[in-house]
């Protein structure tokens, strides 16, 4: 199965999602999914196991439990892949960062000036 067979799943995804954060077992694995997408437990385990076979996760028996991790091999293969097309994107988000930017600026801006009375001038008292 290609990579992107494998990831253009949305379960898939976002049990990769999951398991970015760290190590987890089959059965919380299991609970988020089925509680999400409305997938049972052995429905929940034959995509964890497309993702253990097609190299996207790792599994490690402790106990009773399987504990599942995320395998970052394939996932820099595909970086790699997508690297040809970042010139398409990457000035847009560079440009999105610069207006985002912008508007933070502004508003601390607008903030403070609020904080100090608004936009009228502070008018001095002449000592007579």
């Amino acid at each position: 199965m290609h990579a992107f067979d494998v990831l253009g799943d949305p379960v898939r995804r976002r049990i990769l999602e999951l398991l970015a954060d760290g190590e987890m077992s089959s059965g919380a694995v299991s609970e988020v999914i089925k509680e999400e997408f409305g997938i049972s437990q052995p429905g929940v385990s034959q995509h964890l196991k497309v993702l253990r076979e097609n190299g996207f996760a790792t599994v490690r028996p402790e106990g009773t439990r399987r504990l599942y991790a995320v395998d970052s091999d394939p996932l820099r293969d595909i970086d790699a892949w997508l690297a040809r097309f970042r010139h398409f994107w990457t000035p847009h988000l560079d440009a999105l960062a610069t207006e985002l930017a912008r508007g933070k600026r502004e508003r601390r801006l607008r903030e403070s000036a609020d904080d100090t009375g608004g936009d009228e001038p502070v008018q001095q008292r002449s000592n007579p």
